[in-house]
Order: C-alpha cells, then sequence, then structure tokens
C-alpha cells in the first residue's frame, strides 16, 4: 500500500512539473498579413478582408505536413448567418477559414473560434490534381447574399466550376452550420477524358486548449455501419510492438485508408468539419501538422489534418461530371447532429473504447438529451447537471435501496463469516457449504452490495464520454467554476493546481464509505475500500469540473440515503445454520430466550 501510495503521488507530481522540466519550446513562426480587394454583395460583409493570418511553418520533421501561409494576394469572399461566417478565398475557389458567431475563442475574450485558422490547406480545397490546388487562382465568378461560384480552366480541357450556398435566417429545410458545396467538371477536349481520383481537404483541426490531451483530436469516417478513427498516435511510432521489434516503429507522413467513405470528419474535443458526399468516397488520408505551443505551456501542440478521396468519372467531350455534397462546420452538438439523415452524430465518439463495453454508446446519448432538457427548464448548464443527476438517482433508488440494505445484513453476518473460516479452514469445501448456508438461511445475496456499482460505473462513464465532447458546456460557469468542461482551478500552490470540486467529490466518497456498512472482516480489503477514494479523486482530479459536479451530488445524494437506510432500517435477527457431517443442518436465531413460567 505504501508502494502504491508513492507511485500515484510520484506520477500526479510528473504530470504536473513535466511541462516546467522540458525544454523550451521553438520560437513561433513569422505572422503573415494580407489584405486584398474583393466584390461585396447584398448584405455580405465587405468580401475584401483576408481574416487572420495563418503561421507559415516549415517542421524539420518531414513526417508533418507545413502550415500553409496566406498568400498577400488572395481576395476572400464573406458569406454568413446568424451561426456562421464562412471566408472563402479566390486560391483553390475553397473555404479559408469559419468563424462561430456563438462560440467565443477564450473563455475571457468575444472574438468567434475560427475553425482552420491554423491550416494546411482550406476546407474542400482539392489537394492532389496540380493546377486544381490551394495554390491556384480561381476566377470569381458571381458572390450573393448567400452564394458564392467559381471558376478555372485547366490546360485548356477542363473546366472547374466550384458553387457553395448557405443557409439565411427563415430558411428552415437545412441546418444553419451547413454548407452545400458542388463541383462540376466539364470536358472541353475532343476526347473524353478518364476517369480521376479527387481529393478533397477537410481541413485542419488543432488541440483547443492546453488542458486538452486530444482524445477526440482525429480524422473520423462512416461507412454507413461503423465510423473509424485515425488518431494522432498512428502516425507518430512507437509503442510496444516496435520496442519488441514486431512492428515498424518509424513515424508516418501520412496514412491512407481505403474504405467506403459515407461522411468524413476532422475533429477536436468540440468542433467539427464533417462533409457528406453525395456518392460515397473511397479513402481517407490522415496526416499531422505541427502548431505553435499555447502562451504559457510548453506542450506540445500538434493537429491534423485529412481529405477523403472521391472518384470522378470518365466523360466524353463536352460531357459535365459533378463532385458535390453538404459540409458541416460546426460544434459538436448531439441534439443537432442526430437529426442528420447518416448517423453524422456518431462524431461524438459516444461508443468509442472501453465506453463502448459499459454501454455508453446507449446511455450517453440519453443523459446528453436529458441534460438539454434539464437546461431549458432552468437556463443554467450547472444546475442542469445537478437535476439530471437527482433524476438519476431517484430512477435508480429501489435497485441503491435494496443493496444498502444487503450490505447492512452482510456486515451483520461476519462475526459468522469469520467463525466458520476458521472452523472450516482445512477444508474448502465444508467452507463453502456453511457459507452458502448463511447466505441462504439469512436470505441474503452476497453480490446484493455490486448492484449500485453495477449501475454507477456505466453512468459515470457515459457521462464522462457525454461531457469530454459535449460543445455547450464550453466556456459555461457554475458559481467558482468558469468553464464546466475544464478543471475548476482557483489557484496554483508551488506550481500545483488546486482544483475545489475534485476535492469535494473526494470527500463525499470518504464520508460515505464512512457511512456503508464494511461487508468484509479482512484487514486488508477494507483498508484498500478506504484507499480507494482517494486513489478516484487523483485519478479524476484534472478531469472536466461538470464531471466532478456530477459525482459529488451524485456523492451527496448516496450520503443521505445511506444514513436514512442506517436510521429506518428494522433489524432483523441473524439466523445461525448448524451444518452437520453430511452438509445438513438445522438453523438458531440470535435472540434472547424468554423466562420460564413458574
Amino acid at each position: 500500500m505504501i508502494i502504491g501510495v508513492g507511485l500515484l503521488v510520484a506520477a500526479f507530481g510528473m504530470m504536473t512539473l513535466s511541462s516546467k522540466l522540458a525544454p523550451p519550446p521553438p520560437p513561433a513562426p513569422e505572422l503573415i498579413e494580407s489584405t486584398s480587394a474583393a466584390p461585396t454583395a447584398g448584405n455580405m460583409a465587405p468580401a475584401a478582408t483576408a481574416a487572420a493570418a495563418a503561421p507559415a511553418s516549415s517542421p524539420s520533421d518531414a513526417t508533418f505536413a507545413p502550415l500553409a501561409s496566406n498568400q498577400r494576394d488572395a481576395v476572400v469572399t464573406t458569406l454568413s448567418n446568424d451561426y456562421i461566417e464562412v471566408r472563402f478565398t479566390n486560391f483553390g475557389g475553397a473555404i479559408r477559414e469559419v468563424a462561430f458567431h456563438r462560440y467565443a475563442e477564450t473563455v475571457d475574450a468575444s472574438a468567434p473560434f475560427v475553425f482552420n485558422q491554423q491550416r494546411v490547406n482550406p476546407i474542400l480545397a482539392i489537394t492532389n490534381i496540380p493546377g486544381l490546388g490551394p495554390d491556384t487562382k480561381y476566377e470569381l465568378v458571381s458572390a450573393t447574399r448567400d452564394r458564392v461560384v467559381y471558376r478555372t480552366i485547366l490546360e485548356g480541357r477542363l473546366e472547374v466550376t466550384r458553387t457553395y450556398s448557405i443557409a439565411q435566417p427563415g430558411d428552415d429545410s437545412r441546418d444553419p452550420y451547413l454548407v452545400r458545396h458542388d463541383t462540376s467538371v466539364r470536358n472541353l477536349a475532343p476526347s473524353g477524358t478518364p476517369q480521376m481520383l479527387a481529393n478533397l481537404s477537410l481541413g485542419t483541426a488543432s488541440l483547443v486548449s492546453v488542458n486538452d490531451y486530444g482524445q477526440y483530436l482525429n480524422i473520423a469516417s462512416y461507412d454507413g455501419k461503423d465510423a473509424t478513427y485515425t488518431d494522432r498516435g498512428e502516425l507518430q511510432g512507437g509503442g510496444f510492438l516496435a520496442m519488441v521489434g514486431m512492428a515498424d516503429g518509424s513515424p508516418k507522413s501520412q496514412i491512407e485508408k481505403p474504405a467506403t467513405v459515407v461522411w468524413g470528419a476532422v475533429k477536436n474535443q468540440f468542433f467539427a468539419s464533417i462533409y457528406t458526399g453525395d456518392q460515397p468516397g473511397v479513402a481517407t488520408v490522415t496526416r499531422r501538422v505541427e502548431l505553435p505551443p499555447f502562451p504559457g505551456s510548453s506542450k506540445a501542440n500538434t493537429g491534423l489534418t485529412g481529405d477523403v478521396r472521391f472518384t470522378l468519372e470518365s466523360s466524353a467531350p463536352g460531357a459535365t461530371t459533378v463532385l458535390g455534397g453538404d459540409l458541416y462546420v460546426g460544434p459538436k452538438e448531439y441534439q443537432r447532429l442526430r437529426k442528420f439523415e447518416h448517423n453524422e452524430d456518431k462524431v461524438m465518439q459516444f461508443d468509442r473504447g472501453f465506453g463502448k463495453y459499459m454501454l455508453s454508446g446507449i446511455i450517453a446519448p440519453l443523459m446528453n438529451l436529458l441534460m438539454v432538457t434539464m437546461h431549458s427548464w432552468v437556463g443554467n448548464w450547472g444546475m442542469a447537471i445537478i437535476l439530471m443527476t437527482l433524476m438519476l438517482k431517484l430512477i435508480s433508488l429501489p435497485f441503491t435501496l435494496a443493496a444498502s440494505r444487503s450490505a447492512k445484513k452482510m456486515a451483520k453476518l461476519q462475526p459468522q463469516m469469520k467463525e466458520v473460516r476458521e472452523k472450516y479452514k482445512d477444508n474448502p469445501q465444508k467452507l463453502n457449504q456453511a457459507t452458502m448456508a448463511i447466505f441462504k438461511e439469512n436470505k441474503v445475496n452476497p453480490m446484493g452490495g455490486c448492484i449500485p456499482i453495477l449501475i454507477t460505473i456505466p453512468l459515470f462513464i457515459a457521462f464522462f464520454a457525454m461531457l469530454q465532447g459535449t460543445a455547450e458546456l464550453r466556456f459555461q460557469s457554475f458559481l467558482w467554476v468558469h468553464d464546466l468542461s475544464a478543471p475548476d482551478t482557483v489557484a496554483r500552490i508551488f506550481g500545483l493546481p488546486l482544483n475545489i470540486m475534485p476535492l469535494l467529490m473526494g470527500a463525499t466518497m470518504i464520508f460515505q464509505m464512512r457511512l456503508t456498512p464494511t461487508p468484509t472482516t479482512d484487514n486488508a480489503q477494507a483498508a484498500m475500500m478506504k484507499f480507494m477514494p482517494l486513489v478516484f479523486m487523483l485519478f479524476c482530479y484534472n478531469f472536466a469540473a461538470g464531471l466532478a459536479l456530477y459525482s459529488t451530488i451524485n456523492g451527496a445524494f448516496t450520503i443521505a440515503q445511506q444514513m436514512a437506510v442506517n436510521k429506518f432500517t428494522k433489524d432483523t435477527p441473524v439466523v445461525t445454520p448448524t451444518v452437520a457431517a453430511g452438509g445438513k443442518g438445522r438453523r438458531t436465531k440470535n435472540v434472547t430466550p424468554k423466562p420460564k413460567r413458574k
């Protein structure tokens, strides 16, 4: 136990101090600013602005894709509605970046979050056909309030026209975060064109904060049945198999995954770019990108960029081939994404990893729906979490009450259990018979105390899975918490964060442990049970404050429930069975004998 405590403390300390001991980060790449004239139309924002420039990067590791810089003569055209501002560039005739009006860049700033601001390529740029890619100037054909059209001619033989449109206020036929895209390729040559493969960029996603460890930063694709995710770790090489010589441990410049692609996405913890083609794609391509560290941190900031590969069919002279689809660029809001036709809500990753086996893919969506419903009633996400927790506790109350009563009975049986263990320590068969006889005569289920755990653990994992990728909780405050999706650090002591909510969670768990009857007399097991709240608190110390709030309210309710059980549950007499040599026996009750009549 001493060794275990020491290792936990050491691991916790190393997690905090590693960033301070790491070498200083390289200087951030120089920014290139540019502004060019562009047309305006209707109620469009001035289309003659270039958005914040992306840093140019030329990493020494060739396995990283280089960041692009803004072309000085780029013409940026803007389409916007109440939710997004889509900034197009004539280089590649694609989407340079997208600003989200309803999501701020930082907790204390009013500037909107900009997706693909630091990028390898514009979103939906054609990346693998020379002359049509992000370095090719397209002609701006037209720009209206909700539509923009680009055109270019490749070598006098192909006319490529790219059209984009977004929904305007009052248009309920499509989601406001949706951009409709169509690329038509007309054959100008006197002969037919062969079949081609065209890669469309999904954009570049990066970590959202210094507290983001990248578990939701990946390239996702859906084949009509299952979702597949490509993480950064698959590109960086190494691993146990590489150490023992069973796999290639060298970093990879890119990963191609041939498959049917109903939709492909690049996403981080809270935002995603999801492209659903009118026809399925044939592969996804994933690359890493090196980004500047966050201010005040030396932790590596590695992002991902990805493409979806489509097939352009051969065409006769004068014929036109169209490549089209719907692009969702916006927050990972489950209640919004679940309305889409092709299971785009799977970008939430509710059913990935360990949570898949704990039914998180089923429970997490229900918890999200419950939390959003509660928020519509009270208007505060912290109160919504509290009400949701109380409702879940009420639903599971009959099971937990039965388990609490079972645990109390088990605690009363411990003296008898200890006695039979000593009596039959050399006869396992007799020990098992005597133990089962005690359980049977007292009508106690030895597994009854596990029911609260079997209920609580899936709920906890489902809530964790739901909370980590839910954009609605980002920068939402409650009491002293400034962001329910991040740790509630109120101060730093000797460089270590002081997070209040996990400490409250640990306190409720310790108090709950003291109230709950101990179903064992084994000193090692009892000590381990008392040690578990500390382990759990350390494990959850840097998790989102919303998760600690859920656990704290859950623990407080359980404490009140256990106090009621301990006070109002009637004591029942303990039956002591007497086991004979043949395994049969008679039972007696530990009751006070009545006085004899004279």
